[in-house]
């Protein structure tokens, strides 16, 4: 008992710790996962002390636990699924599912036949496996990387939709080898068991998602029940369709999971964080799980020094240069996708998960049915995950920025409400380059921001198609600073879990505690300014002409000459990086300036300001006459 505990908590010191490394380098977190347990567990265990062995502390608990992980990822992913994103890439996605699969799968048996020299059963086999891109893999790929919204948004939909179809080509492979050679049967014994199958579960997929969509906003289950009630379900689901055909669960928890986000089920968007959160802790937690119960001794034919070790590093890289394009480029031949994203799509195919664990499956079924070659599999998928991972993980804002499908690269600003003071605000951003986008729902007053050129959005930022129809990736600060403050807070509210607490803004710190009318602040997002102004305001000082002023620091010019420089009514708004990053002076905490950096400051005109330094210098100058003993000092 207690070396499970420690094991539990090393997976989970481990698995965020390579998250948080990740979030501070920028490196892909799924490399560094898998270094992490592959030392943990393997390299450690070479050396006499294997710090994590997850199969002696679970046993035979280890494959369920991870097949359980695998489904409530799965759901996770197919929960961010909406169909009205077919409505602008529907062909786009259409030919990667329905062409690109069979493609795939054929051209990934010719080359694990003819080049890595594996047998045809276990070729086709693996091959199936390999058409999974895997969501565990291409989101945090996608969040890491600012794609823009439609490659970005055919590799999501492709790596989900394609995850239970890779595990049923796979069970076909199998079912008809197994069938065939040990039986004696035919084909036409197996397909239309998995077809029907596949389509049942599909059904109970769908008529669970159904049940809770019907239930959740009716008030059968209460608030504090509807996640466990969630999970509890998808894992039921799963493991009632794997009880019918082996993995039909993930083609049930898929379904599931897309259905219910195209139900649009209000109370469900309460449990969103929730699920993002454990979208997280089994990536990580998988990951380690799976690279530390590797064995060194399965992983000696991979040795390229040997002829056998030799052609399997030409199937990989067959598999990135020759498979995966071919696949791409035969399934959006003709389509509306340009030639740069289509070039891009077929550079990137990370594996992940599911291609593991469904590899290490089958590997011991196939070797049962007399395949020797099926051992091969739970080796090879790994150096796939592994070199599929780091190749695309390092590359992918490289070639990004190559084909020029590369988003905005500086952190941009989201702007709820279209004010005089928020247009001059995203007007001075958009000179400073960076990405700015002001919403509001409606046209009149978003008419001087179009004027000026500036990127609008007309809509209410709270509706739920906002989030399909605008392109939130670019956006890491969000600034609500609408005439209603009450509604700024909802806005912040609503967003803190996607952007971040630290990193929703709004007007004003609220009025005193002993009021019943203030807004609490665990509701409010972080007050701009030191000062701590409100909506009333800072729209008071618009109007007598107050403007946006950008300041540069540098070794030589300090934040105090700086300082020197403006009037002291002036108001320091944020802080910006050489990099572009944005941190926001608010009336809890001001950020410490350093050379290079640059400030944003609100301060009155030019004349009043003027005046005010002359002031200032005159001051100065009579200071230091009066330590001179200067009767009658003179300005400058």
């Amino acid at each position: 008992m207690e070396s499970q505990a420690l094991t539990i908590a090393i997976i989970g010191v481990l698995g965020i710790g390579a998250q948080w490394v990740a979030w501070r380098t920028g490196w892909p977190a799924i490399v560094l996962m898998l270094a992490a347990g592959f030392i943990a567990g393997p390299i450690f265990g070479y050396f006499g002390f294997r710090l994590l062995d997850p199969v002696g502390a679970f046993g035979d608990l280890l494959e369920p636990m991870v097949a359980i992980g695998v489904a409530l990822i799965l759901f996770e992913g197919g929960l961010s699924l909406d169909f009205r994103e077919l409505k602008k890439y529907g062909s786009g996605v259409g030919r990667l599912v329905f062409v690109g699969a069979p493609v795939g799968w054929l051209i990934g048996s010719l080359a694990a036949y003819y080049i890595a020299g594996l047998v045809w059963p276990v070729a086709i086999l693996f091959a199936g496996i390999l058409i999974v891109t895997g969501p565990t893999v291409v989101i945090p790929l996608l969040r890491q990387s600012a794609v823009q919204q439609r490659p970005a948004a055919l590799l999501k939909w492709e790596a989900i939709v394609n995850d239970p179809i890779g595990a049923l080509c796979a069970v076909i492979a199998y079912e008809y080898f197994r069938v065939t050679v040990r039986d004696g049967g035919t084909a036409f014994e197996v397909v239309p068991w998995i077809a029907g199958a596949a389509l049942a579960s599909g059904i109970i997929g769908w008529a669970a998602a159904k049940v809770i969509a019907w239930s959740f906003p009716r008030g059968y289950v209460p608030e504090y029940l509807k996640v466990p009630v969630l999970l509890v379900a998808v894992v039921g689901v799963f493991v009632l369709c794997n009880a019918i055909e082996h993995e039909a669960g993930l083609v049930a928890v898929t379904v599931m999971g897309i259905a219910l986000a195209n139900m649009h089920v209000s109370s469900l968007r309460s449990i969103h964080p929730f699920k993002q959160n454990i979208a997280v802790l089994l990536v990580s937690g998988i990951f380690i799980l799976l690279s530390a119960s590797l064995d060194l001794t399965e992983l000696t034919y991979l040795n390229p020094l040997t002829p056998s070790g030799f052609r399997l590093y030409m199937f990989l890289l067959a598999l990135l240069f020759l498979v995966r394009p071919l696949t791409i480029l035969i399934s959006l031949l003709g389509s509306s996708v340009p030639w740069n994203e289509r070039l891009f799509l077929a550079w990137i195919a990370p594996r992940g998960i599911v291609l593991v664990a469904i590899s290490g499956l089958f590997a011991l079924r196939m070797s049962d049915l007399g395949y020797g070659d099926g051992s091969i599999l739970i080796g090879l998928s790994f150096a796939v995950v592994v070199v599929t991972i780091v190749a695309h993980g390092f590359t992918v804002n490289i070639v990004a920025r190559l084909l020029g499908v590369k988003g905005a690269s500086r952190p941009g600003v989201l702007i709820a409400g279209a004010t005089p003071w928020t247009i001059s605000l995203a007007e001075k951003l958009h000179e400073l380059d960076t990405p700015v986008m002001i919403v509001d729902p409606s046209w009149q007053r978003l008419k001087p921001a179009r004027s000026r050129g500036l990127p609008t959005y007309h809509g209410e930022i709270l509706n739920e198609a906002t989030e399909h129809n605008l392109d939130l990736t670019p956006f890491q600060s969000l600034v609500a600073a609408t005439d209603n403050e009450a509604y700024n807070a909802l806005v912040c509210a609503e967003f803190a879990p996607e952007i971040g607490t630290d990193k929703v803004y709004q007007l004003g710190e609220g009025a005193d505690e002993d009021d019943h009318r203030a807004i609490p602040a665990s509701l409010r997002g972080r007050a701009l300014f030191a000062s701590g102004w409100g909506v009333d305001e800072v729209q008071q000082r618009q109007s007598e002409g107050w403007v946006f002023r950008y300041t540069k620091l540098s070794e030589q010019f300090n934040l105090e000459d700086a300082l020197n420089t403006l009037p002291e009514s002036a108001d320091m708004l944020m802080l910006m990086k050489p990099n572009g990053e944005l941190v926001f002076f608010t009336h809890a905490a001001a950020p410490e300036p350093q050379p290079g950096d640059s400030i944003i400051s609100f301060t009155p005109p030019r004349e009043k300001s003027e005046e005010r330094i002359a002031k200032k210098t005159t001051k100065k100058i009579e200071q230091a006459a009066k330590r001179d003993n200067d009767p009658d000092p003179q300005p400058a």
